[in-house]
């Protein structure tokens, strides 16, 4: 046990001791702690957010005291994670929420994550795995649906890993061609005049994209699949009058798609297809937001057998992790504004999601 873990640490969760209380001692005996506890004890920062209890790590010991009921549910959730642990399993952020927000079903999910690869990168010598349980019902939501649509915020792999079933399917031979668009709208900002052909005008604009496939297929690969027109990257407006056989089709940042371009997308689909939508509808750079194609398309489609839509949360985000808080804050802040909009003036106000920058969905829709 490292020399940091000698001198106890006290988290005083939620800033109370109940005088009605117990103690609690769960060994951490042989857990590496840094895998348990997080780097500068971030996922036990985590726990703190949702516990009103107190905890002392001491060597190989975590010391818990409060209420009966509360002690109970956190033995739960740390004997949960020490299991993980103990299987070699690195505790994320994510596995901490879905430990505490999940029962015994999402809990054994996790256990399976490391051994669901989606596809072997030959650059990076390792598979591609769900970090999620989310991100694994979105991965098998693609395996056994036509259509799926993947709404949620940035930074929860809902391109990269549509990308990484592409090249799966491509590789097993149950595609011919992987076909990839995003609509071309600027972010809140005119960059103007763009110099060069159409592939060098759009190229800044999927550049993701791009980046996705380099990471897991190296770029000499990329292009050679580009050339064999096995890989298609186009802007949306290309798709026209196109049918799309034997072909998985992504549409990216969908949430900047029309409904009309929505609609025809979704109609290029030809036999043995699918299509991934994916997008984040809080971050909408169309000049009227109630015009997207994502926000509209959940109420248009819901129900309809063989498609399925997959919603992350900020659980799920699988970026830095001061992402998951910078969401966090934001939603929060926006929700904050909602409600003191709606006790003001209805005349003259700015939208709370103008006041942040972002564009809200229609009030009537389901997003």
């Amino acid at each position: 046990m490292a020399s940091a873990r000698e001198k106890p640490r006290v988290l005083l969760l939620g800033g109370a001791v109940k005088k009605e209380f117990k103690k609690r001692v769960v060994s951490i005996a042989g857990i590496d702690p840094i895998r348990l506890l997080g780097v500068e004890d971030r996922n036990l920062r985590l726990i703190e957010e949702h516990f009103d209890e107190r905890v002392v790590v001491r060597g190989d010991e975590i010391i818990l005291s409060g209420t009966p009921r509360r002690i109970e549910q956190l033995t739960r959730v740390f004997e949960r994670l020490i299991e993980l642990a103990g299987s070699g399993r690195g505790i994320t952020e994510s596995d901490v929420l879905t430990v505490i927000r999940g029962g015994a079903v999402d809990f054994e999910k996790i256990g399976t994550l490391e051994s669901s690869v989606v596809f072997y990168s030959p650059v990076k010598r390792r598979g591609v795995v769900p970090r999620s349980v989310r991100q694994q019902e979105y991965v098998d939501a693609i395996r056994n649906r036509d259509i799926v649509f993947a709404i949620g915020p940035a930074g929860t792999g809902k391109t990269y890993l549509a990308i990484a079933c592409a090249l799966a399917a491509l590789k097993s031979g149950e595609i011919e061609r992987i076909f990839i668009s995003r609509p071309v709208v600027e972010a809140g900002e005119n960059l103007g005049f763009l110099p060069g052909d159409m592939q060098e005008k759009i190229e800044p604009y999927l550049r993701p994209i791009f980046d996705a496939f380099r990471d897991m297929i190296g770029q000499e690969r990329v292009i050679k699949m580009i050339e064999a027109g096995t890989l298609e990257i186009a802007p949306l407006a290309y798709m026209r009058g196109r049918t799309l056989n034997g072909s998985f089709a992504i549409l990216d940042e969908a949430q900047n798609s029309t409904i009309g371009q929505m609609k025809m997308f979704l109609t290029r689909l030809g036999e043995s297809s699918k299509a991934i939508v994916t997008g984040d509808i809080t971050q909408i750079d169309l000049a009227d937001p109630a015009s997207s194609g994502l926000v509209a398309v959940r109420e248009i489609l819901d129900g309809i057998e063989g498609i399925a839509f997959v919603t992350f949360g900020e659980e799920d985000v699988v970026r830095h992790w001061l992402v998951k808080r910078i969401i966090r804050a934001f939603s929060a802040k926006s929700a904050g504004l909602a409600a003191k909009a709606s006790r003001g003036s209805a005349g003259g106000a700015p939208t709370p999601a103008a006041a942040l920058g972002e564009e809200p969905p229609p009030e009537k829709t389901d997003g």
